[in-house]
């Protein structure tokens, strides 16, 4: 009787129990449309959503015990929503919610942070050494206002995480306060836009006017391309140039960068075709190139191709071009081409005519005169009577050119009586080896026939026993 009565007060507890914890409904949702971040003046809609119909909802903000709102439906509902029509300093701050499900409360929501911005003015955000960073490597985005404001809130847009804030400090040389947010070892991940915002601390949810987006293009993700000229590298002002840059198949989107010194590019302006005319060209085309493959939609890249440097003629008077010691030179002898110039250059250059490969290049350790250089052409690199024009040029400005030397022609000379000597020595020898291997078939042939024509050779008689002695 006793078990009895325990087992039947055991099974009551806990069916109250279980009705206590029945009665207290799921948590709901919270959300802002369009966003948690609101320009001044404007409208915003905050929902509460829950997996129950529910008749009452309420809304509290930074957890006071009175409702900030309540919004009873007609019908029930698995979720409502509270508008607020004009964003104002009033309405910034942390908001829950919770609702009635069969006269029960259910708990108050996770928080929902409410921010205004454009009550400042506008801050600025930059990236040093640039917004343009190779993967594993380090950036760091600065964000500076002229204002008193002493707090900084920096946002990746679509990122999942709650804003970077820092603490500004005041710049001794020029008065600004300034933010810093260490970035990296940078990852395909932190790839994006950016903006950043400021705010006093006694009011940290009004926030200033956004800054300008900040693009942080990550590369080194993918293979480099390559990167071609047409109709080559070496060009007359008003000729037409397209550069080509050729990636593996599955890139969409293509960028060009034009080297500016030992800054880093700025920017990666990203484009479906993998062509970019660039004529007709003028000396401020000259420079160094690199491309970029990427996908569309993304700020993730390749590592960059290889350089190629376009080279404009044309700016200087021509140097002369000569051959020692002469330009007729006998076939697998070397030749030195001399280019000089009369005016000052410290670079010389030697282009094949016919060539896409980029010129040679010497340069001048010693710029006293004569000004001149001396290029060795070996036979391996050049062929029968080819044309050549040397260029000069300055260091400070090296992608720019002089005009064209006079052509000059290498004239290969005993070149065909070579070829003739080569020729007859090797029909020579052909006929020689097919004259031994006709010599030897014929004598294999007759020795065979030797074998089996004579029966002396094949069979021997026995002597028999009485006409031994």
């Amino acid at each position: 009787m006793t078990l009895i009565f325990i087992a039947l007060l055991g099974l009551g507890l806990h069916r109250g129990l279980w009705n206590q914890v029945q009665a207290v409904p799921p948590r709901p949702s919270i959300w802002a449309d369009p966003g948690p971040r609101v320009s001044k003046g404007s409208p915003v809609t905050i929902w509460c959503e829950t997996s129950l119909q529910a008749d009452v909802y309420s809304l509290y903000k930074e957890r006071g015990p009175e409702p900030w709102m309540t919004s009873t439906l007609q019908a029930s509902s698995n979720k409502t929503r509270f508008l607020i029509p004009s964003m104002s300093p009033d309405s910034v701050g942390r908001y829950h919610c919770a609702y009635s499900s069969s006269r029960h409360w259910s708990e108050r929501s996770d928080p929902l942070l409410l921010v205004m911005t454009g009550e400042h003015g506008a801050p600025s955000l930059s990236a040093q050494p640039g917004p343009v960073v190779a993967s594993g490597g380090n950036v760091s985005l600065s964000c500076s206002s002229q204002s008193t404001l002493d707090t900084v809130h920096l946002l990746k847009e679509g990122g999942t995480g709650p804003p970077q804030r820092r603490k500004s400090e005041q710049r001794s040389h020029d008065g600004k306060r300034q933010a810093v947010f260490p970035v990296g070892p940078v990852s395909s991940s932190h790839g994006g836009t950016y903006r950043c915002y400021s705010s006093s601390s006694s009011n940290p949810n009004v926030w200033s006017q956004p800054s300008a987006p900040l693009h942080l293009e990550v590369t080194g993700v993918y293979r480099e391309p390559s990167l071609s000229a047409q109709p080559g590298p070496l060009l007359l002002p008003g000729d037409s140039l397209t550069l080509q840059c050729h990636s593996e198949p599955g890139f969409d989107r293509f960028a060009l960068t034009k080297d500016q010194g030992p800054t880093p590019p700025q920017s990666l302006h990203g484009q479906h075709s993998p062509d970019f005319p660039l004529g007709p060209v003028n000396f401020a085309h000259g420079g160094r190139y690199r491309c970029y493959s990427g996908h569309s939609l993304s700020h993730v890249w390749s590592a960059p191709s290889a350089p190629l440097d376009i080279l404009i003629a044309g700016k200087y008077r021509k140097p002369s071009l000569s051959a020692q010691p002469g330009p007729s030179v006998p076939w697998g002898a070397i030749v030195t081409l001399q280019c000089g110039s009369e005016v000052r250059a410290d670079t010389f250059h030697l282009h094949r005519e016919g060539s896409l490969d980029p010129p040679q290049q010497l340069h001048l350790q010693d710029t006293a005169a004569p000004r001149q250089a001396n290029f060795t052409i070996s036979p391996g690199t050049w062929g029968h009577n080819e044309t050549y024009r040397c260029y000069s040029s300055h260091s400070s400005s090296p992608f720019q050119l002089s005009q064209p030397s006079d052509p000059l022609e290498l004239l290969v000379s005993g070149l065909q009586w070579s070829l003739n000597v080569l020729i007859g020595v090797s029909v020579a020898l052909l006929l020689l080896l097919l004259s031994l291997l006709l010599f030897f078939l014929l004598r294999h042939q007759h020795q065979s026939k030797g074998r089996t024509s004579d029966p002396a050779q094949l069979w021997t008689p026995r002597k028999s026993p009485s006409m031994l002695p």
